[in-house]
């Protein structure tokens, strides 16, 4: 009998990756098939990142090869981890970065979609195929493929230090190294901090000064080059009035407003969708639901970010498995087609047309411009308006309680 089953799982296991490869393959040969010079921009910049370390050269002085001319933009931790790419053939980098960014994709999935996949018992590999085939879709999943880019793995390391239920690691460690690598993803030390858990907030902080610190002595010349040069130079990042940039400054950019002015409108937005979502996250950490928190965290950040361009979206794998919860609710499934849909199509160049062509008023070609960023805001809005399905007193730590995600991972109680 336990034969049976272990051969039954991992035939399981096998459909699972099957449906993967059948329906992500044609997407990732479209990407990997792109003319030499638009395949895969990113990772020929992290790739270039650790050739430079390797020959001795500076690493924020190098652009990549025209006609992208990219130079690297991440604190210089992330070039450390770039080195491995530099030894690899550029093809052989390629199909494996596919690879990783899959798995990362199905690490975010099992935690993400827990709730769910508990309930399909020996099917659940078949259903993480279903569900990785489905996040791989959406265009700032996409864009993980076609520009070899790094999010999704950060959002896996967070997701995972978070929501994993007895770690191997010390909690918060990877949400460190996930902030030496790219600074965004240190919004999730103040998500530990108001959820109560100051010690895997210190961890965080300890993991990032020291990956920082240890950089600094193996590349003291580029790590002042970032930390006093680089880092405070946004338009190394790309031109920030770009559609691709679908943050709340950048939408604030694009009205081309007086430059006072704009920074102005854009911190007051900052304070306030901070205060509020955070109190969110927190109010639905405190209700039992990690992952809930963990969406909202990543929207705040997506929001607050003076760039984020479109793959930075990478938050909507987490961001599905909170809204599907367990999957009882049709209505909470026909939300998550719905949100699945509006960032499949690539509404953001609608705007596009529209405004080169006056199809409709600027106003309205504008607003579909930004439509990856409102949708953004209008998610984090929809769960701040959430009411929780529980309370947990307030001196109960959320390191302490019950996983109850099963039965309150958002709850069809998304309204007002």
């Amino acid at each position: 009998m336990a034969e049976r089953r272990t051969k039954r799982e991992i035939a399981m296991v096998v459909a699972g990756i099957a449906i993967v490869v059948a329906a992500v393959g044609p997407l990732a040969l479209h990407w990997l098939t792109n003319p030499p010079d638009q395949r895969m921009v990113d990772l020929d910049v992290y790739r270039s990142g650790g050739q430079a370390v390797l020959r001795g050269a500076p690493v924020y002085d190098f652009l990549t090869q025209p006609p992208q001319l990219l130079p690297f933009t991440y604190p210089p931790f992330a070039v450390l981890v770039a080195v491995p790419l530099a030894l690899l053939p550029w093809a052989v980098a390629q199909w494996l970065w596919v690879g990783l960014v899959l798995l990362a994709v199905t690490i975010t999935v099992r935690y993400a979609f827990r709730a769910l996949l508990a309930r399909v018992g020996l099917w659940a590999p078949v259903l993480t195929g279903v569900l990785v085939a489905l996040c791989a879709y959406p265009m700032p999943l996409r864009d993980q493929i076609r520009f070899g880019q790094v999010d999704v793995f950060l959002v896996a390391m967070c997701v995972a230090d978070c929501a994993a239920p007895r770690p191997r690691w010390p909690r918060g460690l990877l949400i460190g190294l996930a902030t030496a690598v790219k600074l965004i993803p240190g919004v999730f030390i103040v998500y530990f901090l108001i959820t109560g858990r100051r010690r895997e907030a210190g961890t965080a902080i300890a993991g990032a000064v020291a990956a920082t610190l240890g950089t600094f002595l193996l590349l003291p010349v580029d790590s002042a080059d970032y930390w006093f040069g680089a880092l405070f130079d946004s338009e190394r990042l790309g031109s920030n009035t770009a559609t691709t940039n679908q943050s709340i400054r950048g939408m604030l950019l694009r009205l081309y407003l007086p430059g006072p002015v704009t920074a102005l409108i854009w911190l007051a937005c900052v304070g306030v969708i901070a205060y509020f979502g955070f109190r969110a996250a927190r109010r639905t950490v405190l209700a039992g639901d990690e992952i809930g928190g963990v969406a909202i965290t990543g929207l705040i950040a997506v929001a607050v970010s003076p760039v984020s361009w479109i793959h930075h979206l990478a938050w909507l794998v987490v961001i599905f498995g909170a809204i599907v919860g367990t999957g009882r609710d049709p209505r909470r499934l026909a939300l998550a087609a719905g949100v699945w849909l509006f960032y499949v199509l690539t509404i953001p160049w609608w705007g596009i047309t529209m405004l080169a062509h006056h199809l409709a008023p600027r106003p309205i070609g504008r607003i579909v411009q930004d439509a990856y960023g409102l949708g953004a805001l209008g998610l984090l809005l929809l769960f701040c308006r959430r009411r929780p399905a529980r309370k947990v007193p307030e001196r109960e730590s959320p390191r302490d309680r019950v996983d109850t995600s099963r039965e309150n991972s958002p709850v069809g109680t998304l309204g007002p």
